[in-house]
Parts: C-alpha cells; sequence; structure tokens
C-alpha cells in the first residue's frame, strides 16, 4: 500500500490506492498533464466520496463536471468530473462512459455544488442523473427540443424565437434561413489567391 499520508502523495500512488479499493471498477488511467482516471459509471458515488472524505487525498473542491459526445460509440457520452485537493495540492479527473439511455448516479449527495452543472448536462447533452433533485433544463429556452450540444444537432436548431407585431408576444416557429449559409475562401478580387509570409504578402498568381 503506498504512503498516502505524507503532503507529497505522487499521482501514482493516488492511482495505486484507488486500483486496490475499486479492483476491476477502475479501467484505465493516465497521468498527463493531470492524473485522469476511467472507472464503471456504477462507483461514481461512493468514488468521489471517498476521494472527499478520505484523509489520505482530500479531494474537497469540486471543479465541474461537464459532457463529451462521440456519436459513433455505443456508449455514446464520457461524463467527466474535475476536482482539487487543495491541502495535498492535487487534481485529479474521472471519467465514466455511459450509452445514450443509460443514466448515471447524481453526486449531489456529495457535493451540492454539482446541482447546476448536472442539469446543464442534461440540459445540452441529455445525460441523465438519477437521483437528481430536481433534473430540469435550465439554459435552452421553454419547450425546446433536442439537445444542443450532441454533434448530431443541426447548426441552425430546429425553431426560432422572435417577436410578432401582429400579435404583440414573442413566438416560436420552424427555423427560416432568411439566406443560405455562405463559402468565405478569402480571396482577394484584386490580388488572387495570397499567403502570409514572414514578410508580408506573397502573390501567388506572379
Amino acid at each position: 500500500m503506498p504512503d498516502t499520508n505524507n503532503e507529497n502523495i505522487s499521482d501514482e500512488d493516488i492511482y495505486q490506492s484507488l486500483k486496490n479499493r475499486y479492483k476491476k471498477n477502475i479501467l484505465n488511467f493516465s497521468l498527463t498533464p493531470d492524473l485522469s482516471i476511467d472507472i464503471n459509471p456504477e462507483i461514481i458515488t461512493d468514488l468521489v466520496k471517498y476521494l472527499k472524505d478520505s484523509r489520505d487525498f482530500q479531494f474537497t473542491t469540486f471543479i465541474d463536471i461537464c459532457g463529451v459526445d462521440y456519436p459513433n460509440r455505443s456508449k455514446r457520452f464520457d461524463v467527466v468530473y474535475h476536482f482539487l485537493s487543495m491541502k495535498k495540492n492535487k487534481r485529479i479527473r474521472i471519467k465514466a462512459s455511459i450509452e445514450e439511455n443509460d443514466s448515471i448516479e447524481s453526486i449531489v449527495s456529495v457535493f451540492p455544488a454539482a446541482d447546476w452543472y448536472e442539469r446543464e448536462a442534461y440540459d445540452l447533452y441529455g445525460i441523465n442523473f438519477s437521483n437528481h433533485p430536481d433534473l430540469r433544463r435550465m439554459l435552452t429556452d421553454y419547450n425546446f427540443q433536442g439537445f444542443p450540444l450532441r454533434k448530431d444537432f443541426p447548426l441552425t436548431g430546429y425553431t426560432q424565437v422572435r417577436y410578432d407585431d401582429s400579435q404583440k408576444r414573442i413566438v416560436q416557429e420552424p427555423v427560416e434561413l432568411g439566406q443560405e449559409f455562405r463559402d468565405f475562401d478569402f480571396q482577394s478580387p484584386w490580388l488572387g489567391d495570397t499567403q502570409e509570409t514572414d514578410n508580408g504578402i506573397v502573390n501567388e498568381d506572379e
């Protein structure tokens, strides 16, 4: 068992301690640039509580939660957690992969500040957090359809919001593009194709 009682605990010691405790539920790890550990999502709440309460680690500062979308993977989403131990001067990243229709346990019972971060991940990615006290949208508009940070969500969205003078109120309607998307090729009509060099602009037509 690594010595984790000193102030100079290493990332390798943290990983080995977690590996000894959770065994096969620790799937992978990386030490660059900070300690990053892949886990089975089933242990997330217990692991986070252990990282926070253990005198060996004292990861008492919750930084954030974010989602990553991999549409072509069977486990579509990575749920990524970041924590800081000010006592040990260490950071750790925890990653858990889940399928699109699966859920992962909320950590609000351990870190109440995770409330809005989990709601944000739900709102923008559709990631479900089981046992969350109030899992509602918080950034998108009322009656918003879809999840805007998924990679298969169209850039234009599905609806647009505007003020209707005749109805004297805000209305929602299907998106109507006022003009086609433009393709900017940055070609000068006077100089032709140009490229920058250390000495200025070179005209490729000369």
